[in-house]
């Protein structure tokens, strides 16, 4: 097996898997009890807490814990918005957003707000001067992600965080897909709220994180007990949040030399499968994650290449796995300019920390046969070539 499709899922650490044990098996106290057993979880979700907030220089915030990204996405936008709504409405996001961004700003549309989407270059740059024209008076929050799952790349922030701050709008940041891999730096990116997430730093699905500056309320969008300093009502998930814990308490400590490792792999693949002919890379050939290959083979589809890869046990992904359920190409490759047939013919592979030379060399050794086969299949490609 050659696994390619670390941005959709993520292998839990055994360190992390020891961590939580004791949580699903003999600590079984609710953080919410006064007794001795549940101050003892309590305690966990503190701990788990600083150590999420270490690894992004979050002492100037709280970090209140979410079933995951999609959620802590949610609470920031939605939860921001109808907050201060009476001060302004009119938010400003990228066009390429994850789409639990692009939702709730759709969200918020249906429900009286305004919002501008910013463009993208061809490379998937956000475009900055737009973003500051854009600011208006009644603008309240500008949401950029700090890197694109799909095509890698990853935003001027800090650039972004200045601008915003000088205009006294909240900035929110979705490092869900950076953390782990570069640095995520909550001050200097300047961000008010910035979403999290534990199963891309191989800690345990079903978790996530959501970073709050003292000083910005958000509406809670869950409600009930109270629970997360009444923002995110519901029992605690005690053992998965002990565990996001652990995986941030690893990612700060090995990130930087596992991004290394990474990025030499990635080099590597990405000057490979070039070699094959009309095929391209998407995204910034430089800004990009360390672990990010996206590339599209012209008069092919990614999912017959995602099929016929996965019969040689190959793992691969046409785009996130959030929107690969649809017909429809992925939003982002459309936004950075992409027709639809170079959309549909991308495909996404996503190294981590169980990648090796071998994997590469496994990969290239089906590749371009399967690339190969599928375009004598096409009629636009015999056409091109005089078939």
């Amino acid at each position: 097996m050659a696994y390619f499709d670390y941005a959709n899922g993520c292998p839990v650490d055994e360190r992390v898997i020891e961590a939580m044990m004791p949580y699903m098996t003999d600590e079984i106290g609710n953080p919410s009890s006064v007794h001795s057993l549940g101050l003892k979880a309590r305690k966990a979700l503190d701990d788990a807490r600083e150590k999420v907030s270490m690894l992004i220089n979050g002492a100037e915030g709280d970090i209140i814990f979410t079933s995951g990204a999609t959620e802590a996405n949610n609470l920031a936008i939605i939860g921001y918005g109808m907050r201060y709504k009476r001060k302004g409405n009119h938010i400003i996001a990228s066009s390429i957003e994850h789409m639990s961004v692009i939702n709730s700003c759709k969200f918020l549309q249906k429900n009286g707000f305004e919002v501008t989407f910013i463009p993208v270059d061809r490379n998937g740059i956000v475009d900055v001067e737009e973003i500051e024209k854009s600011i208006r008076p009644d603008t309240i929050l500008v949401t950029v992600q700090h890197a694109n799952g799909e095509i890698g790349t990853i935003q001027p922030v800090e650039e972004i965080g200045k601008i915003v701050k000088e205009k006294g709008v909240a900035f929110h940041v979705d490092a869900s897909a950076s953390l782990g891999k570069i640095e995520v730096d909550v001050e200097r990116m300047g961000a008010d709220l910035v979403t999290l997430s534990s199963n891309d730093i191989y800690g345990p699905r079903g978790v996530g994180g959501l970073f709050i500056r003292r000083g910005i309320r958000v509406q809670p969008i869950i409600v009930g007990g109270g629970q997360e300093k009444g923002l995110r009502s519901g029992t605690e998930n005690v053992a998965g949040i002990v565990g996001f814990g652990k995986a941030a308490e690893i990612a700060k400590e090995e990130y930087k030399e596992e991004a290394r490792r990474e990025e030499k792999l990635r080099d590597e693949l990405i000057a490979r499968i070039l070699e094959i002919e009309e095929t391209y890379l998407n995204g910034h050939p430089e800004l990009r994650l360390p672990n990010n290959v996206n590339v599209r083979f012209s008069y092919i589809e990614g999912e017959s290449l995602v099929l016929s890869l996965d019969m040689e046990g190959i793992y691969a992904s046409t785009a996130s796995a959030c929107t690969s359920k649809t017909l429809e190409p992925s939003h982002v490759l459309i936004a950075c300019g992409l027709k639809h047939e170079e959309a549909h013919g991308s495909l996404l592979f996503t190294l981590g920390k169980g990648n090796t030379e071998e994997d590469i060399d496994r990969l290239m050794e089906v590749l371009p046969k399967v690339v190969e086969r599928l375009r004598m299949m096409s009629p636009l490609y015999r056409k091109s070539k005089g078939g």
